[in-house]
Parts: C-alpha cells; sequence; structure tokens
C-alpha cells in the first residue's frame, strides 16, 4: 500500500481548470496503491457525490473536500475589485458533520460571498469548523502569500489564527513544481522552494505538522498539453500568447515514488497524508427522502382516535403503543419522544389528504361506488404506508394556487395520472378508473421509491408558479437544479483550434466531419466518418494537435447550466442537506448536485414544465373570447366531438400536439379514428418498434384482418387495441387477472420486460406459467403469452402518459375544427422567434382557406389576432424593432378614439417616444400604414437632401401638433384647432422600389417575404416542372437513388479553395418554405459558377446518390442548372385549356380575350371545347395569338377554375 495519498486534487469540475474525469482518476489512485483520495475543487462542491460514490465502488476511501477561496476581509464586502478574489485554503470533510459544514460554507460562499469568485470568510470558518481538516493550500494560499509579500511576523500571524480554528486538523502544505523552464521556474518552482523552508520553521516553532501535495490538474504527465489548451480556453488567450497563464506541466496525479523523490529530505511529509486519511471517517450521503413540512390548516379539525391509528402503523414498541392509546395530546407525548415528530407530521398530512381527496372525489364522480371506495383506500394507504401525503399535498398545493393565479395546468404526464387520488385532488384530469391506468406503475407498494409528479405549465405561468411555491416555503427552501455542459467533439475540435490559431475555415471543415447525432462521442464518429479519422493522421501538424487534444478534452466539464424544470423543494434550508450555488440563468439558488445524485441525498425534485401547447390552447381560448364573445372551459369540451374526429381521418394535424408528423398523418388517414382510445393507442404505437403494428391495427378496427385472444380472459383488456398489446398497464392487469399477480408484482413484472432483466423474469415466469394454471389457463397457451410479451414488452408504452398527451392533441384539434383562424393565430404568436414555423403554418392557413394578412396599424394587436372578418392577422410586435411599449401605446390610442384616418392622423396621436422614429421606419417597410395612406412604402423614405426623409417631417408633424394641443388645453380660455394651423408635409418625388426591393426590405424587418414571394413570378414552372421541394432533401435516406428537380433563389454563395488548391464553391438556395446547400466541385463548379450569384432564380435539376469516394454517405449531384426566366421561356411552349360546352358563355370568352391580350408571350395557345354528354371534344389553336404564362394569366385561370396543361 502506498505510504502516501494526494489531498489537493482537482476534477473537471474545476471548471476549464482541471482535466481530470473522476472515473478515471480513482481508477489511477487505485493502480498507484492510494487507500484514499481526496476532492478540493475551487469553490464548489459540484463533483463530490459522484467521487463519492466512484471511490467507494472502487474500493478508495473517498475524503470530499474544496479548495476554497477566503474573502481578505468579510465576505459580504465586495467593493475591492478582483484583488479580493480570496486567499485559497483546503478544507477536508473529517466525518459526516464536517461535511454538512462544509457544504454550509461553500452554500454562503456562493449565496452571500460570490465577488469574481464564491468565497467564505473567517466568520464562516470559526462557525462551521467543526469535522473540518484545514491545510495551507498552494503559492496562492493566505500563508505563502503572507510569506512571500508579508514577512515572519504576518505569516506567524496567519499559523497562529488557522491553529486557533481548526486546531490538530489545521496542517501546512509544501509542493515543488520544478518544469526545468526558467521562466516557469521563476514563477512557481523558486518561489514554492522558499515558502517551504520557511513552512518547516514555522511548523516546528508552533509544532503544526506538515503535508506534501501537488495540486494535481490532470491524470497523467503526458495530459499537460491538453490541459494548457484547457487553460486558454478559460483564460480566452492563445496558446503562442507569451502573457499568458501557464502551468508547469508537474501537476498530475503523481506516484508516492514520484512525490518521495520531491521530498526525499521530509519522507513526513509524505507520512501524514495518511495521518489525514485515516482520520477521515466513512460514512454515506445517501438519505431516505427529505420530506417538505406541508402546513396543515389551522382551522382543520383533527380526530384524534384517527390520527392515534395513522400515528401507530409504524410503531412496533408495545410500551410506546400504550402510552400512544393513553394520551390526550399527541403533540405533548412528541415531547418525550421528539424521534416521533416527523411519523405525527405524516399522520396529520395523512389525514388531512384523506379529507381533500374524498371531497375532491365526490365532485369527480359524484356517488362513489364500491370500486372507486376500494381503489381510493388502496391508494390512500399506499401513500400513508411510504410516508407520502406531505408529496401529494405540496403538489396539489401549488396546483391549485396555479389555477387561481390563471395559469393552465395540463391534465398530467406520465404515470401520476394513474392515480385516482391525483384525479381526486385535481393533480390529474384523466379518470384512471375509465381508461383502465394503474396506480402501481405510479407507486408501487413493493418497491418504496419516491413519486414522480411532472406538471405542466403555460410557458408565462411557470414563473408565477414558481414564485408562490418560494413565497410559500421560502428563498431557502426552494431550488433548481444544475447541470453541466460538456465538450462534444465538434465544440472541442473547434475550441482546441481557436486556441491554436488554426484557420478557422479548416476548424469548420472538420468539425463538420463529425456527425449531427446527440450524444456522438469520437469513437462513434471515427467508426461513422472515416474521413474524420484521416486527419488525425493530417499532414498539418496543426491538424494533428487539434485532433489529438481535442479527444484529450472530450467530455470536460465546460460550463454550467440549470435544469430545465427540475425544482427542490426541502423539509428545512437546502444547504443543511446538499452545497447551494448561484447561476446566472437561474430564478433561484441551484443546489450544486445534478438530478439523481440530488434524490439520492433525499432531496425532492418535482418537475415543473413549460409547455407550449397550454399556451397556444390558452391563447386561443382568449382570441375566442375576443373575436366570438364565446368562453369556452376547454376541460369541458365532448370527448365525442364528429367534427373533431374528421379533422384527424383527413390527416388535417398540422399544429397539433404530438399528431403532426407526415407519417402519423398518413397513419391517421388510414385508421380514421372516431373514438378517444384510437387516439391514445396511435399516440402509444407510434415510435420506433411499436410502428410495425400500426398496419395490424388499422386493418383489425376496420375489419380487414380478424381480432383474435389467445385466452378469451384476455379480451376485456386487449379489446379496446384490437386485441394487441401496446400498453405496460395492459401487461400488468393481464399478468394480475390471468396468474393473480398482485399490484406490485405486476409493476415489478412491467419494469423487467422494459429493461429486459434476464434474472427477475426468470424468476416470475414459473410464478406466472403456475398462476394462470391454478386459475385453469393452459400451460402451453400461457408459454406462448409469456413469449410475446417478453418480445414486445420492451417496446410497451405508458398508457398514463400516451392517455395524458392524447387529451391535450384533442383540445387542440377540438380548436383547430371549431375555431381555425383563433387557433392558427395562437399558433403563429407562440411561434414568432422561428421564422420557418412562421412560414409554414401561414401555408397551412392558405391551405385551410385562412386570409393571413400583414400588420396594420388599424387592425393589428401585438401578436397575431383575428379580426372582424375572420382573417388571421400579423402582430405588430412581429415586426422588428417594434417594442411593447409602442404597439401598446397605439393599441390605446385606437381603442380611445378609434381607428386612425390617415398616417397625419397616426402622427398626431401616438406617442412619438414610445413609438419612435426607429419603430416607425420599421412600421412603414412592415406594410402597417397601407391601409391608411395610398403612398408606396418607398414614399417614407424620400429624402430632399435638406430636411430629411418624408417620414422625419411627418415626426416634427406630429412633435408639433400635440405640443400645440397641449399649449391650448392649458391656456386661459382653450378652444382652437392646433392641428389646422400646421402644414402638412407633402411627399416628396422619389423613385419607387421594385417589388423585389420592397419584398426584401419587408423580409428584413419581418422575417419573411409576406406581401408575395419572390418567386411568385415563378408559381407556374415551379407547379408544373418541379416534382421536389427543397425540404425533401433535408432527408437524404429516403431520396437516395432518385432524381429531383428543384427551384429557388440564391441566397449565399461561397467561393472556396481545397487542400490540393482546386476551386470549389457552396451555394445556398431558397425555396417558399425550405433552403439547402448544394456543393460543386471540379467541372460542376466549372460548368455552373455562371449561374453562382446571390439573389439569381435557379431551377436545378439533380440526382441523390452515394458518394464517389464514401459509400457511406450521400450527395445531391447536380446535372443541370438554368435560370427560371430562362425556363419559363424556353420549357412552356403550349397551353391547352379544357372549356366544357355549357361554360363557353360570351362573359368567359370576353375575360379569356382580355386576359390573353394584358399578357402576350411566346406560348402557343390551344382551347379544347368538350361535350361530355356527346363525348365530343373540338381542339382549336391559334395561330396569331400567343401568351405568357405569367402571374395574371394563372390568377385567371385558376380563379375560373379552368383546367389547363402545359407542354
Amino acid at each position: 500500500m502506498s505510504q502516501f495519498v494526494h489531498l489537493h486534487v482537482h476534477t473537471q469540475y474545476s471548471i476549464l481548470d482541471g482535466a481530470s474525469a473522476i472515473k478515471p482518476l480513482i481508477k489511477r489512485a487505485k493502480a498507484l496503491g492510494m487507500p484514499s483520495l481526496a476532492i478540493t475543487d475551487h469553490g464548489n462542491m459540484f463533483g463530490v457525490k459522484e467521487f463519492h460514490d466512484a471511490a467507494v465502488k472502487e474500493g478508495v476511501k473517498p475524503i470530499l473536500g474544496c479548495e476554497v477561496y477566503v474573502a481578505t476581509g468579510s465576505r459580504f464586502d465586495k467593493k475591492r475589485g478582483r484583488e479580493d478574489r480570496g486567499h485559497h485554503l483546503i478544507l477536508l470533510a473529517k466525518n459526516l458533520t464536517g461535511y454538512h459544514n462544509l457544504a454550509k460554507m461553500v452554500s454562503y460562499a456562493f449565496t452571500e460571498g460570490y465577488y469574481y469568485h464564491p468565497r467564505v470568510d473567517k466568520e464562516l470558518l470559526r462557525t462551521y469548523h467543526e469535522g473540518i481538516i484545514c491545510c495551507s493550500a498552494c503559492l496562492g494560499g493566505e500563508l505563502p502569500q503572507a510569506i512571500m509579500h508579508g514577512g515572519l511576523d504576518k505569516a506567524e500571524a496567519v499559523v497562529r489564527e488557522f491553529k486557533e480554528i481548526f486546531g490538530d486538523d489545521y496542517y501546512l502544505e509544501m509542493q515543488l513544481h520544478r518544469s526545468g523552464d526558467p521562466r516557469r521556474d521563476a514563477d512557481v518552482y523558486e518561489n514554492q522552494k522558499r515558502v517551504n523552508a520557511v513552512i518547516l520553521e514555522l511548523a516546528a516553532k508552533h509544532n503544526v505538522k506538515y503535508i506534501a501535495s501537488n495540486d494535481a490538474h490532470f491524470i497523467m504527465a503526458d495530459d499537460a498539453e491538453a490541459h494548457d489548451r484547457l487553460i486558454c480556453l478559460n483564460t480566452g488567450k492563445d496558446l503562442d500568447d507569451p502573457t499568458r497563464m501557464r502551468y508547469t506541466g508537474q501537476e498530475y496525479l503523481k506516484s508516492e515514488q514520484e512525490m518521495a523523490e520531491l521530498f526525499g529530505d521530509h519522507p513526513e511529509a509524505l507520512t501524514t497524508t495518511l495521518e489525514i486519511a485515516d482520520k477521515v471517517e466513512e460514512y454515506s450521503l445517501e438519505h431516505k427522502p427529505l420530506m417538505p413540512n406541508f402546513p396543515i390548516p389551522d382551522d382543520f379539525p383533527i380526530d384524534l382516535p384517527q390520527l392515534k391509528e395513522s400515528f401507530s402503523k409504524k410503531i412496533k414498541d408495545e410500551v410506546l403503543l400504550a402510552e400512544v392509546q393513553r394520551a390526550t395530546s399527541l403533540d405533548e407525548l412528541i415531547g418525550g419522544h421528539p424521534e416521533l415528530a416527523e411519523s405525527l407530521m405524516i399522520a396529520k398530512q395523512f389525514l388531512y389528504l384523506k379529507h381533500l381527496t374524498f371531497e375532491g372525489a365526490r365532485r369527480r364522480y359524484g356517488e362513489l361506488n364500491e370500486q372507486i371506495l376500494k381503489r381510493l383506500d388502496y391508494e390512500l394507504s399506499t401513500i400513508e404506508w411510504m410516508g407520502f401525503p406531505g408529496y401529494f399535498l405540496i403538489v396539489w398545493d401549488f396546483i391549485r394556487a396555479a389555477r387561481e393565479l390563471g395559469v393552465s395546468v395540463g391534465p398530467g404526464r406520465g404515470s401520476a395520472a394513474g392515480s385516482v387520488v391525483a384525479y381526486s385532488l385535481g393533480i390529474t384530469n384523466i379518470d384512471p378508473i375509465k381508461y383502465d391506468l394503474l396506480f402501481e406503475r405510479f407507486l408501487n407498494p413493493d418497491r418504496i421509491s419516491l413519486p414522480d409528479v411532472d406538471v405542466d405549465f403555460d410557458e408565462d405561468g411557470r414563473a408565477d408558479v414558481l414564485h408562490y411555491v418560494v413565497e410559500k416555503y421560502g428563498s431557502k427552501r426552494v431550488a433548481q437544479i444544475i447541470t453541466f455542459g460538456t465538450m462534444a467533439p465538434k465544440a472541442a475540435i473547434k475550441d482546441v483550434a481557436r486556441v491554436q490559431k488554426l484557420p478557422l475555415s479548416e476548424s469548420n471543415r472538420i468539425s463538420k466531419l463529425v456527425p449531427e447525432k446527440p450524444g456522438t462521442t469520437f469513437e462513434k464518429a471515427f467508426k461513422e466518418a472515416p474521413e474524420l479519422l484521416a486527419e488525425r493522421e493530417s499532414e498539418n501538424p496543426l491538424i494533428r494537435a487539434t485532433m489529438k487534444y481535442a479527444e484529450q478534452l472530450e467530455g470536460s466539464v465546460r460550463q454550467t447550466g440549470v435544469h430545465a424544470c427540475g425544482v427542490i423543494i426541502g423539509q428545512d434550508d437546502l444547504e443543511k442537506f446538499a452545497p447551494i450555488a448561484i447561476a446566472k440563468d437561474a430564478e433561484l439558488n441551484v443546489v450544486q448536485f445534478e438530478g439523481k445524485q440530488v434524490e439520492s441525498v433525499g432531496l425532492i425534485k418535482m418537475d415543473f414544465l413549460g409547455l407550449k401547447t397550454l399556451s397556444i390552447i390558452k391563447d386561443a381560448l382568449e382570441n375566442i373570447e375576443a373575436s366570438k364573445g364565446v368562453k369556452i372551459d376547454i376541460d369541458a369540451i365532448p370527448l365525442d366531438d364528429s367534427a373533431t374526429y374528421e379533422l384527424y381521418s383527413r390527416g388535417e394535424t398540422t399544429g397539433l400536439f404530438q399528431f403532426e408528423s407526415p407519417g402519423m398523418k398518413k397513419h391517421l388517414r388510414n385508421l380514421k379514428p372516431n373514438r378517444f382510445e384510437d387516439l391514445i393507442a396511435m399516440n402509444a404505437l407510434y415510435r420506433p418498434g411499436p410502428m410495425e403494428y400500426i398496419p395490424s391495427f388499422i386493418a383489425r378496427k376496420h375489419g380487414q384482418e380478424k381480432v383474435t385472444y389467445d385466452i378469451p380472459d384476455m379480451e376485456e383488456y386487449l379489446k379496446d387495441t384490437y386485441g394487441i398489446t401496446v400498453y405496460q398497464e395492459q401487461v400488468m392487469l393481464l399478468s394480475q387477472k390471468l396468474a393473480g399477480f398482485t399490484g406490485g408484482q405486476a409493476d415489478t413484472l412491467r419494469k423487467a420486460m422494459g429493461k429486459k432483466k434476464k434474472d427477475v423474469l426468470d424468476k416470475m415466469k414459473p410464478q406466472f406459467i403456475e398462476g394462470a394454471q391454478k386459475n385453469g389457463h393452459d400451460p402451453k397457451i400461457c408459454e406462448k403469452i409469456w413469449s410475446d410479451w417478453e418480445a414486445f414488452a420492451s417496446y410497451a408504452f405508458n398508457k398514463s402518459h400516451s392517455t395524458c398527451y392524447a387529451y391535450v392533441s384533442y383540445q387542440t384539434a377540438y380548436l383547430k375544427a371549431h375555431y381555425p383562424a383563433e387557433f392558427m393565430a395562437a399558433l403563429l404568436s407562440r411561434n414568432l422567434s422561428d421564422i420557418k414555423k412562421i412560414s409554414f403554418f401561414m401555408d397551412e392557413c392558405k391551405r385551410m382557406g385562412l386570409s393571413v394578412l400583414g400588420p396594420d396599424v388599424n387592425y393589428s394587436k401585438s401578436r397575431f389576432s383575428v379580426d372582424d372578418e375572420g382573417n388571421v392577422r400579423f402582430g405588430l410586435a412581429a415586426i422588428k424593432g417594434v417594442g411593447e411599449a409602442a404597439v401598446q401605446d397605439i393599441v390605446e390610442c385606437r381603442q380611445r378614439d378609434g381607428k386612425f384616418k390617415s398616417v397625419y392622423d397616426f402622427m398626431e396621436r401616438v406617442n412619438l417616444q414610445a413609438v419612435n422614429r426607429k419603430t416607425l421606419e420599421n412600421l412603414a417597410v412592415g406594410g402597417a400604414f397601407d391601409s391608411i395612406s395610398d403612398l408606396p412604402r418607398s414614399a417614407y423614405f424620400a429624402s430632399d437632401g435638406r430636411e430629411g426623409t418624408f417620414l422625419e417631417a411627418l415626426v416634427r408633424y406630429g412633435n408639433r401638433v400635440q405640443s400645440e394641443k397641449a399649449n391650448v388645453q392649458q391656456s386661459l380660455f382653450g378652444g382652437g384647432n392646433a392641428e389646422a394651423d400646421i402644414q402638412k408635409p407633402e411627399p416628396l418625388p422619389h423613385e419607387p422600389w421594385t417589388k423585389l426591393e420592397m419584398l426584401n426590405k419587408e423580409r428584413e424587418v419581418i422575417g419573411i417575404y409576406l406581401s408575395s414571394h419572390p418567386l411568385d413570378d415563378f408559381s407556374v414552372i415551379i407547379r408544373h416542372y418541379c416534382h421536389s421541394t427543397l425540404g425533401d432533401l433535408q432527408d437524404l435516406p429516403s431520396m437516395k437513388n432518385k432524381d429531383f428537380t428543384v427551384a429557388g433563389m440564391v441566397t449565399s454563395v461561397t467561393h472556396l479553395t481545397t487542400k490540393t488548391g482546386k476551386p470549389y464553391g457552396r451555394f445556398t438556395i431558397e425555396d417558399y418554405n425550405s433552403s439547402h446547400e448544394f456543393v460543386l466541385f471540379s467541372k460542376d463548379y466549372e460548368n455552373f459558377r455562371r449561374y453562382l450569384y446571390e439573389g439569381y432564380y435557379l431551377l436545378v435539376r439533380g440526382r441523390v446518390q452515394e458518394r464517389t469516394y464514401n459509400p457511406n454517405e450521400l450527395e445531391c449531384r447536380i446535372n443541370s442548372m438554368m435560370m427560371l426566366s430562362e425556363a419559363q421561356e424556353t420549357l412552356i411552349r403550349e397551353l391547352t385549356i379544357a372549356l366544357p360546352v355549357a361554360e363557353l358563355t360570351e362573359d368567359i370568352v370576353s375575360q379569356l380575350k382580355e386576359t390573353i391580350n394584358e399578357n402576350r408571350g411566346n406560348v402557343t395557345l390551344r382551347v379544347k371545347v368538350l361535350d361530355p354528354q356527346a363525348d365530343v371534344a373540338v381542339n382549336l389553336y391559334s395561330k396569331t395569338l400567343k401568351v405568357g404564362m405569367t402571374p395574371g394569366m394563372v390568377r385567371f385561370l385558376d380563379d375560373n377554375a379552368l383546367r389547363y396543361t402545359l407542354m
């Protein structure tokens, strides 16, 4: 066994400073024969739980610590600048008390002392020193700094102070890092030697022991170069910067022998580390759930006999039981038995929970029948036995508060929907009995584990609920959960390339070789992308180095974040149970452990999720009330609405929660769902694995395939899914019905099948076969059922979750079916930040026959809304640079004094400070003034070169009118007409914008082409010749070995050179809904480069095929390219209009003639006159009249529903 252990060790949780991953670090310590190892990250305890668990697993004693920053004065003093970032100090927890004291100090360092770093102070050290071992740290410590800069007297004072605080648990610390670099050694090694010499004197004089440490920041000596690059990332410096921070390269996990060579004259410095390790006790950080104390209302009457009954259930001591029965007050009894205080709290909470549950159940069900009473009794007794009534009360309370605050709450999610207690309390909104949802899927009485209630709120309301919880329990008892962002391969390549000054083009090229898949590692990437693997052996040494160090840094913690939805509610101030920190993105403090670790130390995690769909539903309901005057209770809509099911059956599910993918739409059209159970099943089946059962499910519904059951008894639970096992709950129910399993056993079976736990399944199979045989079932058939379950159960889905989400989807479908404009306005409003989605949903509006009108100062609100004619209207806030205050002022002016009559009237009335010049410019460009002025948008920007633009003249006019009005109102007599006396500015002569200029400017401020699209001029070519869209090219595997013809506008072009000096090009084209980047090499580049200009409109033909040099990758190989204008002129040679003889009126002939004359061109015109009854057709064509397939011509044909063909 090693006679030395490392007590000053940084892991990767010393963010961008430590490079050691915890598991390899501990494995290395074990390989070196070290019985113990410490973790002392800078200022935090982020990695302590992970370190503890990993060390215990490897048989290495964990020493939990922190290298804290000690403020020079009070931790509350934050005025001294960067020099007061604090001295370093090593603190190690000697026992569980020390661990909790360390956690408190580190917590207060963040919540009270944060100033550049989290800082403790001497007051905290004195208050929480019990159970703590202290070491004087590196050259950044107070003692080494005193030695280097303050002299011996000051150093002695430091030793005396720390010895007074920590007594025999205070140790002096020596380090030696000789690098061989004279400059670095002058800064570090020489100072270390000088400090060590004084430390030895002080140790002897003050009877303080000393240790050797190595300030380990990485594991192996050859990790030094990778660590050096990590430091560059931390400090924002380049590798070749002579002024940057540098380590010596010696800060690795050295062996006992290496340390002994450094401190050969002082072997006791090594053996004393074992003394410290021996002082440290072994203790567990695990803790049973620490249930928050939900306060029972003072006016709730507690029945003493019932309280005694609940309180006594877990008491085994007969003497104590007798004492309980004699007691007239259990609160007084607790005075003599404080260890039972929590049990009494749980008993009181249970009585209150029971009261609320039965109240709620009667509201839900009316009269409670035997089935409901039996289920409630079973669930309540399980909750009581597990000690979780407080949990249910807390969730009930904040959901109740959310609804009172006007926050939308989801119907539930996950297994909580299987609880009748949760349904009765209003925690969920799905009846578990009606839909065969199981409580054991939520809480298994055979296996005590924390309940997990995830609650969906609308996006805006989530913060309100959080605020309520903080107000109720206190800010020190509520926190969010930290997360850690690690360096994935793509980011690692870019980071290392940047500090090494690898050209950006090369960095981007290499990083793009990494497959775009979640969870991609270098190991996986090298298998999938051989060209990335080849970069390791690149001729360029800078690229080789980039790859080498990026691989070494992969997985390093790069930054902290905040869990999107996890919230902790504690029994007491949270720092008593786990270390706390602050985070810039968090509304609250954060617990320093990640989600799973948080629960293992006993803290209760709840998920507060912001669900966009709930916001859309809420907005839609508000839109309906505003436009129709109808107030809808979305939780009371009928679940048998035929219009809603017809919408699903037509596959018109764009915008519907969970049901909008193309594949789902196809299956819905075939399924034609007509009951809610169909939606639940489709939500469960439409995922990898069970998807293969969908055709059979559909065929059975429509009687095209026979529904069979292995045993007739199975029909009860498989009838809704036509004999197919879809849900985990079905397996659980059938195991109970067929083989007599308990609810707990059924859940254990469900879990074992889902996770393929062979050892558990091998034990349960005989139990199932025997139980089924006792119930009269054929063992051979039961063997088949078991085999079927094993094959499918890993795919089977949680019906509780599927039911909840099908319900939310149904609500969106109901709104879309009955209030389409209001629903689409809400959908568009909640996707304002995603222009592609806005375009996509606007296309859906067109398909639905809804007009989406542009922003208008007379009709628009802040967000998308519905006008009096039922049109969807763009919101003013959708215009770039138009803030909420400006919109509010415009809307209030309109509501107060009526619509604006002209642009002059607008300027006279609005607050021109809130609606400033930039806002006005963007309103004008976005078309918001079009309805109150005949001026083209370009007119507002016309300038005379002297007094600015016409818009600026309008602003001056508005300010003068408003000023005169204010003066008139303040004058003695009042009266007068201010605007009558002030000359209105006249529009200035100017060159109007072209259509494309206007559209491009409109797009700049709105984000999309709204009035029309530049490609509209080529709509005929696109409609008749393009059999693909650019969106199709986003899924290349589905296009493999297929030809494509696409059209679009060139939006970006880059001309590049390969490593061998050959030119190539990249260009992006964009159509109505999507964009795609093409790459041209060699001859293709030479042939087509004349088309590579931004603003060109192109028709592109090609094929999706395997790459020549890499068959594992697909490429879009372009075969031909031409301008769309050229295509329009050359590809369309003939137009044939089919006219039934009955429709051949003078009116249509006259309109056709007029349209042809207005749209002359080079296309031959043919008219085919049909008489369907006589089955006769006459073909006519004009030798002299030729037409152009212009937008006007196409509009005439479409508006009159004339059938036509092009050749």
